[in-house]
């Protein structure tokens, strides 16, 4: 089983302390969730996993067949034969259509527009209609989907979504985070930092709860994300109603 290990991490940006301490076991094939307040550096974390940001001290490991090797000294092309990471607002190239934007997925693999057929990736992700619409025309939430539809085509073992519901309607949040949880289920890694703490509960197996860059507590959604945490780390007062679908905070 391939898995993500965290151990002491620590990461400044412009001298800033931005993380502490953060140790985290991430495991293939389960949704991962990370959560906390604006500014608590879930999505400085999440850019660390991927090689964006260097740890200033801690490892970050990825282990595969048991073999353990260090994320952060892996070359770039590797990485991101195995690491995808959609951002909040990812930059869109000028004048690409949708089927190219995605086939940029194929760069890690030495192919740009090559032999792999990006259909299935804009099919999965429910953008197969707009494949020949230029991409800068698009809706944010559509661009956000075309995204996640790259990042399939570069056909990782881990996929790292910052908030990937972000300018998403409510029926298409619920596509994307069935769509994270399916991959997860059928063995992917999947480290998603979720703003709305419902969807952790209703799609994520784990969560990881930031504050002030440390880690507050992990463990289950359902028995981390109680009234009382959320009073203490997001200082909202929450009550927790149990829902056909599990329970909810509201």
């Amino acid at each position: 089983m391939s898995a993500i290990l965290v151990r002491d991490l620590e990461v400044r940006l412009g001298g800033q302390r931005i993380l502490a301490g953060i140790s985290a076991d991430l495991p293939a094939g389960r949704f991962s969730a990370v959560a906390g307040p604006n500014g608590s550096g879930k999505s400085t974390l999440l850019r660390t996993l991927v090689g964006i940001h260097a740890p200033s001290a801690g490892e970050v490991t990825l282990v595969e067949e048991g073999v353990p090797r260090s994320l952060t000294a892996m070359p770039a092309r590797e990485r991101a034969l195995r690491l995808a990471l959609v951002g909040q607002d990812s930059p869109v190239p000028a004048g690409l259509a949708v089927r190219d934007v995605v086939a940029l997925g194929r760069i890690p693999h030495r192919r740009w527009f090559d032999e792999v057929d990006v259909t299935p990736f804009l099919e999965r992700t429910g953008v197969a209609h707009l494949a020949d619409r230029d991409v800068a025309t698009l809706s944010g939430g559509e661009r956000q989907r075309v995204h996640l539809a790259r990042a399939l085509a570069q056909e990782p073992s881990w996929l790292i979504l910052d908030e990937p519901t972000n300018h998403l309607d409510l029926a298409a949040q619920r596509d994307v985070l069935a769509l994270a949880a399916g991959l997860a289920a059928d063995g992917m890694g999947v480290v998603a930092a979720l703003h709305d703490l419902n969807h952790v509960l209703e799609h994520a197996e784990s969560v990881l709860v930031l504050a002030d860059g440390t880690v507050h507590t992990a463990g289950a959604p359902a028995e981390v994300l109680r009234p009382e945490l959320v009073r203490e780390v997001w200082a909202a007062d929450v009550e927790s109603v149990a829902t056909s679908r599990g329970r909810r905070l509201l």
